[in-house]
């Protein structure tokens, strides 16, 4: 299926000193590379090679993600990791709300230098999203939470609707993540947003409680929803995972 304008995966080779480290972002729940672009684009310009792939069932119809299993946006995501750590030293991983889970997964079972994820999700905020496996056969989709962006005029090109058979392989994605978190042993730098309308804050309580042999740094994002790498703090998101990635990749022995 033909991708939405703007949806296009991000690569970049990486130049300088800092192209023997690759960062792997990803987007988010029923978004794409359109919400990742800029962070993406500023961590090349410091010269890392960078991967932001568009996982499957993304930037295309609400429709085909409902068919999409999670582990199909996680194998895209894995690959695209195979393929800078051929060319790289080491790899931080990072992404975006779903995209975090993601990176936090990735953490778990591959030799990340670290990881750096903006209001990560691991729970849901609407308890009938517990439902959904049910709810699929009679609802097949429901009002989309997007551009949760307190900076006007942006819009991360998130689908309008959101398809509920998708939010079950959502849930699924987020309950192996969570039981992933105990063998994660990189650092993670969490960015996090003070209102957040679509990740709620048992997220983080759960990040907190089950990442019990990594160390966590948690920053504030005072000035931000959801979709923080297109609001107000983006700027302190860029420069604080670079901060980051330099102190985290440092470490690793080629």
């Amino acid at each position: 299926m033909t991708s939405l304008p703007g949806a296009a995966a991000f690569s970049y080779e990486g130049h300088g000193p800092n192209a023997g480290v690759g960062v792997l972002l990803s987007h988010g729940f029923t978004g794409s590379p359109v919400s990742m672009a800029a962070w993406a684009r500023h961590l090349a310009h410091q010269g890392y090679a960078v991967e932001l792939p568009l996982l499957p069932g993304h930037g295309t119809s609400w429709q085909e993600l409902a068919v999409t299993p999670w582990q199909r946006w996680y194998e895209e995501y894995e690959d695209a990791y195979f393929s800078l750590r051929a060319r790289t030293r080491c790899v931080v991983s990072a992404g975006l709300s779903m995209g975090g889970a993601l990176a936090l997964r990735l953490a778990a079972r591959q030799p990340v230098a670290g990881a750096a994820v903006v209001n990560p999700g691991l729970t849901f905020g609407d308890p009938r999203a517990r439902y959904s496996g049910v709810l699929k056969y009679v609802l097949k989709s429901v009002p989309a939470i997007g551009n949760d962006i307190r900076l006007p005029g942006q819009d991360e090109g998130a689908y309008a609707r959101t398809p509920v058979a998708a939010v079950q392989q959502l849930g699924r994605l987020f309950r192996d993540t969570a039981a992933s978190l105990p063998a994660v042993t990189a650092p993670v730098l969490a960015f996090r947003s003070r209102t957040d309308a679509v990740v709620p804050e048992s997220s983080m309580d759960l990040l907190r409680r089950r990442l019990v042999n990594a160390e966590l740094e948690v920053v504030p994002l005072e000035n931000s929803y959801h979709v923080a790498t297109m609001d107000h703090d983006s700027l302190l998101i860029f420069v604080r995972s670079h901060e980051f990635i330099q102190r985290v990749s440092a470490g690793v022995r080629t």
